[in-house]
């Protein structure tokens, strides 16, 4: 396996890590509790070092299914989780909002320790900016959580660049997760020169595209209500059908490259910046093997450049996310 650093953190991780929001959260039905857990420690065995959830996943559960699946090998990997939404503590219910008030910080790391069944954790995220509390208090928040052991990295997730710098002035950020894959190039226009610019990490969630640059969907595609891709705008029958010609080129780049669609997404961030640390998820074997396939496809500076160029002539139709979530991004 590959070992990325994120940044100038001294953060080492797997070169691709493993996203684990879709074994229990928002993809439909989630995996039996076992099944999860084998998968989970099949990523390990195949090299994976890197680790991602939150407590909003479930809420709560995805902390738990990843703490007893990496308990036998704790000191040998690095956790992410994250703290942000408003959670009712007790009976896992989310309120209306997002909380980043220093004291509920410091609660809900409390709490994923226990689920999580460690000491620390590597790499504690803001999951989504709070407009009600200054970033420089829940840099601090962290500092402190930092200071007595408890976390080992901070991080943020779809933050903008203003925010960045500031709670970067704070406690230094060892990683920036917000989504950037071929579907969705928004970071390369000011968040990814930040990142650069700072010695921030950055590691893309869904870099997949939510399963739209697998190739495994057509313009019949069409999903449950329990999946969050139903109230995505660019997952509506419309937009699905106009963005399939980004489809069509990941295949043609697949087929030049004797790869999957999956692998020429994933090998296409990688080549970006030796400091891009992708996370697919999957609930499946064979997909995570895939995805791990994509550190063997090659692409050049040029093969990048025409990609690229190609890419440009694709407008890709609807937002990202539903209005609220997308409200939430960005700040």
């Amino acid at each position: 396996m590959q070992i990325r650093r994120l940044g100038t953190s001294g953060l080492e991780v797997s070169a691709i890590g493993f996203g684990c929001m879709g074994l229990s959260h928002a993809y439909g039905r989630p995996v039996e509790k076992h099944e999860g857990i084998a998968l989970i420690r099949t990523a390990f065995d195949r090299g994976v070092t890197f680790f991602d959830t939150a407590e909003a996943y479930g809420p709560f559960v995805n902390e738990e299914l990843v703490g007893e699946a990496l308990a036998p090998f704790r000191e040998e990997v690095v956790i992410a989780t994250k703290f942000g939404f408003d959670i009712d503590p007790t009976t896992g219910e989310r309120r209306s909002g997002l909380n980043s008030q220093p004291q509920h910080i410091k609660a809900v790391a409390e709490a994923s320790l226990r689920r999580l069944k460690t000491d620390r954790i590597d790499l504690l995220y803001q999951h989504r900016v709070d407009p009600n509390v200054s970033i420089e208090d829940v840099a601090g928040a962290v500092k402190d959580l930092i200071k007595e052991g408890k976390v080992k990295h901070f991080g943020l997730s779809e933050a903008g660049a203003r925010t960045i710098r500031r709670a970067h002035a704070v406690q230094p950020v060892a990683a920036l997760q917000s989504e950037y894959s071929l579907l969705w190039r928004g970071p390369e226009a000011e968040i990814l020169p930040t990142c650069e610019e700072l010695g921030i990490g950055f590691v893309p969630w869904s870099p997949l595209g939510a399963g739209f640059l697998t190739g495994a969907m057509n313009e019949t595609t069409r999903f449950d209500s329990s999946d969050f891709r139903s109230s995505v705008p660019r997952f509506a029958p419309e937009a699905l059908k106009a963005n399939l010609v980004l489809v069509d080129l990941v295949r043609a780049w697949a087929q030049r490259k004797h790869a999957t669609p999956a692998q020429i997404a994933l090998a296409w961030l990688l080549v970006q910046k030796p400091w891009i640390v992708p996370i697919p998820g999957t609930t499946k074997l064979k997909r995570l093997d895939e995805n791990l396939g994509a550190l063997a496809v090659e692409l050049t500076l040029s093969d990048l450049r025409e990609m690229n160029d190609a890419l440009s002539q694709i407008n890709v139709q609807g937002n990202r996310l539903p209005p609220a979530l997308l409200a939430m991004s960005g700040r």
